[in-house]
């Protein structure tokens, strides 16, 4: 039986220090050069000759204040602070590939939907369907503050603003313009046929819209779905609307337990569990010996920062760390930050100490330290024992992470018959899921489509599309076309 395929993203941030705090200060990491474009167009040629599916970029809105209820710490080990705008990155690097995908992370907090839906269906239509969006809804009170907010919105109630607000995107991407809307035709001076291409009317709890969408269709339409949220309420989110899904794990049990919670949510919002792609952050520091991966390891910790690492994970919580002494147990608080990062103090008595020791690289994530060989054998172990579909590597030493990992480990792999030799050609959606461009039938999107429903030009008289979809109060606008 033939092995199942790795997937891999390169985890990445437009700043210094993304997940392994401290390494800026390594002689070899370039991460001061992210102002610099030449930075991320060599970073997308080095990934894309290693065949990763994708370049996912990580972004916040708002600053770590928590740890020391400062930004002193954050600024000076650069916690990702300073931090560029992901998006605008990426014409350049597509510019200089041709298969890379990559994966945006956008707040959809304090973004209108209806620029935002211009701006994905931009870079869809100059990259050649390679992007996605990763779907935050923010966690960090400072940014709430600096948006003009008392305070940042309930945790679940976010996520209620995040259904519609994917539903406005869905009648924007795939219900505004028809397929075969765009004719371009010279002769008869029609780019555009008036009567395949429908205004969108949204009167909702957060949203009204009403208007056109200002492109007309991308190659993928809307762009591929990620998603990271771990709560109950989240995985509820990811079931409905992701396409794949970024967890954390700690060990391969609990990790096996989180990725079966997200295909049961997926088969809940009644969808093939398995249409979800379930990707796990992960460190590698690799050498062609056991002994010099080892070495690696330990000049790589002479830069790391310990308690860099744990003031972000502050931020995540919204506990401030530095309050408790190094051996005193840290009580669980519910906060209003990320509900997954807070469980972890209630399902285990840490103390500052141990928060230290955990981030003794900076970051949490799991860490594979050896061998091309042995790094390959741990990787298809937490493929097989969890479920896993592949992995955001994170960077430690950039660019050197990714190039060890190229070329070291990726030929391992591939000679295991565990990651491909080739790219497929086609859409991001295309390479990742080996079918079609577009949302697949069984996706909450899909609905919204103008192939899949009647969109009469009549409709242009009603109120608005109700919330909901197609069970909405006003389900003929939705009727199947017969």
């Amino acid at each position: 039986m033939a092995r199942k395929q790795i997937l891999l993203n390169a985890f990445n941030m437009n700043c210094v220090g993304h997940i392994n705090h401290g390494l800026w200060t390594h002689p070899r990491d370039r991460s001061a050069d992210y102002r610099k474009l030449s930075y991320w167009t060599e970073l997308a040629q080095l990934l894309e000759r290693g065949l990763f599916d994708g370049l996912f970029l990580a972004d916040i809105v708002g600053v770590y204040d928590v740890y020391q209820g400062n930004v002193d710490l954050t600024l000076k080990e650069s916690i990702q602070l300073p931090v560029n705008d992901p998006l605008l990155l990426v014409s350049a690097m597509a510019g200089v590939t041709r298969h890379l995908g990559f994966g945006l992370t956008a707040n959809l907090s304090y973004d209108a939907p209806y620029l935002f839906a211009r701006r994905m269906s931009t870079l869809d239509h100059l990259t050649d369907g390679r992007v996605g969006w990763n779907i935050v809804t923010g966690y960090l009170e400072s940014a709430a503050r600096a948006m003009g907010l008392a305070q940042q919105v309930e945790h679940d109630r976010r996520y209620d603003q995040a259904d519609e607000y994917l539903e406005v995107l869905y009648k924007l991407w795939e219900g505004s313009w028809e397929e075969g809307a765009v004719v371009n035709d010279r002769q008869r001076r029609i780019y555009a046929q008036a009567d395949k291409v429908h205004k969108v009317r949204h009167q909702g709890e957060f949203f009204n819209v009403e208007g056109y969408h200002l492109c007309e269709p991308s190659p993928q339409r809307t762009p591929v779905l990620f998603q990271a949220g771990a709560s109950a309420r989240g995985l509820r989110f990811a079931g409905e609307h992701a396409e794949c899904v970024f967890i954390s794990g700690n060990n391969k049990a609990a990790t096996r337990a989180q990725v079966d919670k997200v295909r049961a949510a997926a088969q809940a919002a009644g969808r093939d569990p398995h249409a979800v792609k379930v990707f796990m952050g992960i460190s590698v520091i690799v050498a062609p010996t056991e002994a010099e991966a080892r070495a690696k390891h330990a000049e790589y910790l002479a830069h790391a920062s310990a308690e860099a690492g744990v003031a972000h994970f502050a931020s995540s919580t919204g506990i401030d760390f530095s309050r408790f002494g190094l051996d005193e147990p840290i009580p669980y608080v519910k906060t209003n930050a990320i509900e997954s990062a807070t469980s972890k103090l209630k399902d285990n008595s840490l103390t500052r100490r141990q928060l230290l020791e955990q981030h003794a690289l900076g970051g949490r994530y799991i860490l594979l330290v050896g061998s091309p060989t042995r790094v390959a054998d741990e990787l298809l172990s937490w493929v097989d024992e969890t479920g896993l579909d592949g992995f955001n590597l994170t960077r430690i030493v950039t660019p050197e992470s990714y190039a060890d990992f190229i070329d070291l480990v990726v030929p391992e792999l591939q000679a295991r018959g565990a990651y491909k030799t080739a790219y497929a050609e086609g859409t991001l959606r295309r390479k990742l899921f080996g079918a079609g461009d577009r949302l697949p039938a069984g996706h909450k999107g899909a609905a919204f489509s103008v192939g899949a429903n009647s969109f009469a030009k009549e409709r242009a008289a009603l109120p608005d599309f109700p919330r909901g979809g197609p069970s909405a109060r006003s389900a003929s606008e939705f009727a199947p076309t017969k």
